[in-house]
């Protein structure tokens, strides 16, 4: 880079900072260091089309969030940013009288094989080779080994989530190779299978995402930036308030950084850190909450 296309950078970055308000020489510092920063940033994941529950985010985990969950140097930051968190998601539960369970195309836990978009797909796989279906009685007895009780009429357990749009999971946990099959036979026949059915129906909430935006920068970072001096002395030298949320607790993924945003140099930090590539998680939740049908 040039001298003048450095000077012209940073009298970019410095406009940017007036116009944010970031007035203090302090604050205009950590916003530069930050924009600057080269962690190995990655965008968000797209919504999955997939029959399995825990190939897509596990928001749910913030409706009941521990709070030993977040981590962090003060305990009221923490305590703070776990309640903006846990207004994020909200469930409500259904009991219905009939579901149809050729509208049911996932496995909330576990999912026997990820990687598969349809029931069909699964079915017709090399994990579903032993099981059979060539009439109405071999149907009963796979989808019998699913639902002992299916003869009964014991009700179903079923989960849904804005963020999968408008797939419906079985939360069974046992012979997901038999429910599969017997379920695609049941949509390959036109075959109407009805049961009772406790349906968890998860949303992402509008107010709480406002506020949780209103109130927090919070951004994706990458597990790198954990041991990157860089990063960690803006955030520790300086005393910035925040909060580390590990969600997903699976190697590779990012984790949510909270920075509240009365606080004028984690404002700064930020502002910086998006500036430098990290995704915005607000955002990408609202992309991701599209109401099931």
């Amino acid at each position: 880079m040039s001298l003048s296309e450095s000077s012209t950078l940073s009298s970019r970055l410095a406009a940017l900072a007036q116009r944010m308000g970031l007035l203090g020489r302090s604050s205009r510092q950590i916003f530069a260091r930050a924009s600057a920063l080269r962690l190995p940033f990655k965008p968000l994941p797209a919504a999955v089309e997939s029959i399995g529950w825990q190939d897509g985010p596990q928001l749910q985990l913030l409706l009941n969030l521990p709070r030993g969950a977040l981590s962090g140097p003060v305990q009221e930051d923490k305590a703070q940013a776990h309640c903006a968190l846990t207004q994020v998601v909200e469930a409500q539960m259904q009991q219905l009288q009939s579901f149809d369970l050729r509208l049911i195309d996932g496995f909330a836990y576990p999912c026997p094989a990820p990687g598969y978009v349809s029931f069909e797909d699964y079915a017709a796989s090399e994990h579903c080779k032993q099981v059979r279906i060539i009439s109405y009685k071999d149907f009963v007895k796979t989808i019998g080994l699913a639902l002992p009780r299916f003869l009964a009429g014991e009700p179903i357990e079923l989960r849904q989530a804005n963020w999968r749009g408008s797939r419906t999971f079985w939360s069974g946990d046992v012979q997901g190779e038999a429910f599969a099959g017997a379920i695609a036979y049941a949509r390959r026949r036109e075959l109407e299978v009805l049961l009772p059915a406790n349906l968890v129906r998860y949303r992402l909430n509008e107010a709480g995402l406002d506020n949780l935006q209103k109130r927090y920068h919070v951004l994706a970072m990458p597990e790198a930036a954990w041991s990157d001096p860089s990063f960690m002395g803006l955030l520790l030298d300086n005393g910035i308030p925040y909060a580390r949320l590990s969600l997903l607790k699976k190697a590779g993924t990012p984790e949510f950084l909270l920075l509240p945003k009365e606080h004028q140099e984690a404002t700064a930090l930020g502002e910086g850190l998006r500036l430098a590539g990290a995704p915005d998680v607000p955002s990408h939740l609202r992309q991701l909450a599209v109401q099931p049908t």
